[in-house]
């Protein structure tokens, strides 16, 4: 995989970050996407045995793309500085928890796991799972497992209600996880990280570690489900 070219084009890219650049180096965004793309493929079929529910997915329901669909006015450029990949059933979009593979120069690349597509309805479920199951939610949260891969553990710094929601007292014991707008764990790569050898098996590790924080979203957000 040419993960140090990607890393180059995404560096150039953001420091020409215009419609006639991209233009006038198209040859070579096609290649920094065929590295990308390449990248997620192993990813994919490392981590089907780890999470059997990403085993039908392939890189085209995975990838997002590079322009910028929600730009506003005041937002001059009109790509993404980095390339990145929703791993979860359903594709990049769907309502469930999974995990999120990017690559970006400048050691900002990550691998996200949890639930960021919140919805309201999905908010509701997450929040009633932990209320009823709190012992289970900061079992999985405090695994040992998940901690060597994120470090960081679960971020409680993210959007974020300014008052309790519905339906939950002002003291409840897990008030500042009820306020979550999204349910996530992060590890951030330098890009030395990114380029070695054994990138695609730390990132399938990181992914088997979650899975069972993942799961515990999921069972709130489709019980009974696959």
């Amino acid at each position: 995989m040419e993960l140090a070219y990607l890393l180059d084009f995404l560096r150039r890219l953001a420091a020409n970050n215009n419609t006639p650049w991209m233009a006038a180096h198209r040859a070579d965004y096609q290649r920094a996407r065929g590295a990308f793309t390449e990248l997620i493929a192993q990813v994919l079929a490392g981590a089907a045995t780890a999470d059997p529910s990403l085993a039908a997915l392939a890189p085209a329901d995975a990838l997002f793309r590079l322009h910028k669909n929600d730009r506003g006015h005041r937002d001059p450029e009109p790509y993404k500085r980095r390339m990145g990949a929703g791993l979860l059933r359903g594709g990049r979009h769907a309502p469930r928890a999974g995990y999120y593979l990017g690559v970006q120069p400048d050691g900002r690349s990550s691998l996200r796991a949890g639930f960021f597509n919140a919805t309201p309805a999905g908010l509701g479920a997450l929040r009633q799972e932990i209320h009823y199951n709190a012992d289970a939610f900061h079992r999985l949260r405090r695994a040992p497992a998940l901690l060597r891969h994120f470090p960081a553990g679960l971020a409680t710094d993210g959007e974020q209600l300014a008052r309790p929601p519905k339906g939950y007292p002002a003291d409840h014991p897990d008030l500042a996880w009820l306020k979550l707008k999204t349910f996530g764990a992060v590890r951030l790569y330098s890009d030395d990280e990114v380029t070695a050898p054994g990138f695609v098996a730390r990132a399938v590790a990181g992914i088997a570690a979650a899975r069972p924080l993942v799961d515990f979203f999921n069972e709130a957000l489709e019980p009974g489900g696959p």
